[in-house]
């Protein structure tokens, strides 16, 4: 499916891509006076995304409660962008245990388009709305459009499918006044100016495009139950290295022995949370589960409901 392709805005016209004149010598630098170079552009990037806080945090707070009811945070993006949204939904099963699904990422052109260049997909608004009906969107689910330019088709027509269908939407966009913006409900626009090599938005563009989708989904998942303060008590132990952060965050949240969290952990199937209630209640592992059922996976509400509960310590 391909959707006629609309004229775009001068390339001129987009902090992404604005030239700098000053840094025409830069091929001719020493390495280390380069670096020193990049390093300096990219100490810009936070003051950047600071300033678009209240527009992150009151996107945040429309999708979390969506989430919380069983909806879908989806990226949507092309090229690097696109990528940056795949990385995302990548890391939280395995960082917060959501189920696969829970956190998407569509990047123009398919699973090919992570390692190669798909060309015309980012163009086709239409491609946009078939991997969202694809997915089954439904008005519970939230999709993310992310483009550093702000104008690229796909990103901007899988906003504009999914506000048709209903479902929450986000534009995330490197250039103030864009079309992404403007075509979802919530504008983030992260200004963070021309590129050290002019156009490539890969750098400190895509650097504040990483640093925000990680606040989108790690805040998301805080207000969804699945830290205990700043611990990832539902990690999912999947590999050596989970294992040990799974005893530690069980330590750290409980101040038990290490034998105990062993002893813990291993009646709990190696869950974290329900390993941290049996250690802090005098309830045994099943009636733990029950517990973080009822109160909807958040750990400090089932420990607070457990009337026989101790003292418990605040991470």
């Amino acid at each position: 499916m391909t959707a006629p392709r609309e004229p775009r805005p001068d390339l001129d016209a987009l902090a992404t891509e604005a030239y700098r004149p000053e840094l025409a010598g830069i091929d001719r630098l020493p390495t280390l006076e380069l670096a020193t170079l990049m390093n300096a552009e990219d100490a810009t990037v936070p003051a950047a995304v600071a300033a678009c806080l209240p527009q992150l945090a009151a996107a945040i707070d429309a999708a979390a409660p969506r989430m919380a009811d069983g909806g879908r945070l989806v990226y949507a993006g092309a090229g690097t962008a696109g990528r940056l949204g795949v990385l995302d939904a990548s890391e939280c099963p395995p960082t917060f245990n959501t189920a696969p699904g829970t956190v998407v990422g569509l990047v123009a052109g398919g699973p090919s388009a992570l390692v190669t260049a798909v060309e015309g997909a980012e163009d086709d608004a239409g491609l946009a709305a078939a991997d969202l009906d694809e997915l089954g969107l439904t008005p519970a689910d939230t999709v993310v459009g992310v483009s550093a330019s702000g104008r690229t088709p796909y990103a901007i027509g899988a906003v504009e499918h999914a506000r048709r269908l209903g479902a929450l939407t986000i534009g995330l966009a490197g250039n103030a006044g864009s079309p992404l913006g403007a075509a979802a409900e919530h504008r983030i626009e992260v200004v963070t100016g021309p590129e050290v090599i002019t156009g490539s938005t890969r750098l400190k563009a895509g650097t504040a495009q990483k640093l925000v989708l990680n606040m989108i989904s790690t805040i998301t998942m805080i207000r969804l139950g699945k830290t205990y303060g700043n611990l990832m008590v539902d990690v999912r132990a999947s590999n050596a290295k989970l294992h040990a952060r799974a005893r530690r965050i069980v330590a750290l949240a409980t101040g038990a022995a290490q034998a105990d969290v062993e002893a813990a952990l291993t009646a709990t199937g190696g869950e974290v949370k329900p390993a941290i209630l049996t250690l802090l209640t005098p309830v045994d592992a099943n009636e733990a589960a029950r517990l973080l059922t009822d109160a909807g996976g958040h750990l400090r509400t089932a420990l607070a409901r457990t009337a026989s509960a101790g003292p418990q310590p605040a991470p």
